[in-house]
């Protein structure tokens, strides 16, 4: 496995190539646990979804706005816990995440049953 700084420059930099402006990689997969690193270019928004039962973002690298019943700004270093929500995401800035995710807990589901999943190639 790659070092996760090497991963991120290659992250932003797959994301500022793409036609749709993002990248997604996923670094673990286990059982119900998923850690994934999403590069977001500046004014890309990833349209409304259901929230998966636990979820976080950790803003590594740029400003992420997150949009559900409420809207919350994350700066770079800082980690929010994602409500149970439907919610979309904006790029205010080049952006880097780490969105860490629960896919199943027992007596918890998503509203709809699923998890939200980032196309790399969409």
């Amino acid at each position: 496995m790659a070092a996760l700084s090497d991963t991120i420059s290659l992250a932003i930099d797959k994301a500022l190539k793409a036609p749709n402006g993002r990248h997604a990689e996923i670094l673990v997969h286990d059982g119900p646990l998923r850690q994934t690193v999403i590069a977001l270019k500046k004014g890309v928004q990833l349209a409304e979804h259901n929230s998966p039962p636990a979820a976080s973002i950790q803003v590594i690298r740029g400003v992420l706005q997150v949009t559900g019943q409420e809207t919350v700004v994350i700066q770079e270093g800082n980690v929010e816990a994602l409500t149970h929500d439907r919610h979309s995401v904006e790029a205010l800035e080049n952006t880097v995440f780490l969105l860490t995710t629960v896919t199943s807990i027992p007596g918890k589901n998503s509203h709809t049953g699923q998890i939200p999943v980032v196309d790399p190639e969409a």
